[in-house]
């Protein structure tokens, strides 16, 4: 009997599964026209043969309203998801912390609530959802994914374009630090902007998850970093990765950072600028181009940027994008370039992954609180 489990549910005292001998073992559980799979056990948990337990709840963090860290609700019986057509089901080891879960967090990103957070995960598939199957997953395969929902023990993903393989040498730790902030920060350099040998590039918060990887490979394609960090400690990590200047603007000098790269530049400006900083550092930042060069806006950290007089950017005929990760890979063949780019430069040792921190699922309010108030270096996870 093949330990493959296709199954379709909702949890509840009502369960949906896709198996023919369901309706023989439990009544009240409705079989669907198109079953295949194995036994399933109708209680609590459903149980493949291949001895796989998917529990019908799981602990998640959940919002029903946006706030501060403090709305960030444990919950320890939330309904595990239903694997849709073309949908995998993962039981996440561990899930990704990123700025932009704060943004859903505060309302600054509109989405419907109650809601799961959490943009990224790594775990084992445990279950597949119905129709076609290009990529050839497997229960048991472990994956890394993009998708909602990730503060969670289980989370479903779309197969298509979101959920990778993560090869072997690879640890889980290191996949998620670099999938969902290494594929932002690869496709920037390689196409919001594409750099070239010898540009010099403005770097903000160099020191965080994504400018952590956005140095080494600014480096790696022969640029001039300068990477702006905060504190002698992110100064002196931004430094060991080979930035060619650092900034730190919390020093006396940092202040006027914008001095520093217009003289280090000879008076001309950067080729380009990364800010994921926003209100802070955006005007700034501008002024920090040279003529031709291009801006690139990719984060809020400090806020929303304030309404962009455009007659700025005629002196010097600068281009400003606000880029979208998922503009980059909308399609399978961009998701594969990306995916496959980053944990091959993982595993020859060009690009190097930090860890800051796993936090208990539970203390997600205390990784938010951690990440905005500026005291992290490198990914924070989460372990359900």
């Amino acid at each position: 009997m093949t330990s493959i489990l296709h199954l379709s549910y909702r949890a509840g005292p009502i369960l949906r599964l896709q198996n023919p001998l369901l309706s023989r073992i439990c009544p009240r559980a409705t079989p669907t026209p198109s079953t295949t799979g194995s036994f399933l056990q109708a209680s609590r948990y459903l149980r493949t043969m291949a001895g796989i337990t998917i529990p019908t709840t799981q602990a998640a963090i959940q919002i029903s309203r946006t706030g501060g860290p403090e709305v960030l609700e444990y919950h320890t019986s939330l309904p595990v998801p239903t694997p849709g057509p073309g949908e995998v089901l993962i039981k996440n080891n561990l899930s990704g912390v990123n700025y932009i879960d704060t943004y859903f967090r505060t309302g600054l990103y509109q989405s419907p609530k109650p809601e799961i957070l959490g943009r990224e995960g790594a775990g084992i598939i445990v279950a597949l959802g119905s129709g076609p199957n290009p990529q050839g997953f497997k229960v048991g395969d472990r994956v890394a994914w993009l998708n909602t929902g990730g503060y969670a023990e289980y989370s479903v993903a779309q197969a298509e374009k979101r959920v990778v393989r993560i090869p072997e040498g690879i640890s889980d730790e290191q996949a998620l630090s670099v999938l969902l902030s290494g594929i932002t920060t690869l496709s920037l350099v390689k196409e919001a902007y594409p750099v070239q040998k010898g540009d010099w590039i403005l770097v903000h918060a160099a020191a965080g998850g994504a400018g952590f990887l956005m140095t080494q490979m600014l480096k790696d394609i022969g640029a001039k970093v300068i990477g702006t960090a905060g504190g002698p400690e992110k100064a002196e990590l931004v430094k060991s990765l080979g930035a060619d200047v650092v900034i730190d603007y919390k020093s006396p000098e940092g202040a006027n950072w914008l001095g520093k790269v217009m003289e280090v530049t000879g008076g001309e400006g950067v080729a380009a600028v990364y800010d994921s900083v926003g209100k802070d550092t955006w005007e700034d930042s501008i002024k920090a181009v040279k003529r031709k060069g291009t801006m690139v806006f990719f984060g809020n950290a400090s806020g929303p940027v304030p309404p962009l007089n455009i007659q700025l950017l005629s002196a010097k005929n600068i281009k400003v994008l606000r880029t979208s990760l998922f503009g980059y890979i909308a399609t399978q063949e961009e998701f594969d370039y990306y995916t496959n780019e980053l944990f091959n430069m993982v595993k020859s040792g060009k690009l190097k992954t930090r860890l800051h921190k796993i936090y208990p699922l539970e203390q997600a309010a205390q990784a938010h609180i951690d990440l905005e108030g500026r005291k992290t270096t490198g990914k924070l996870l989460l372990r359900p």
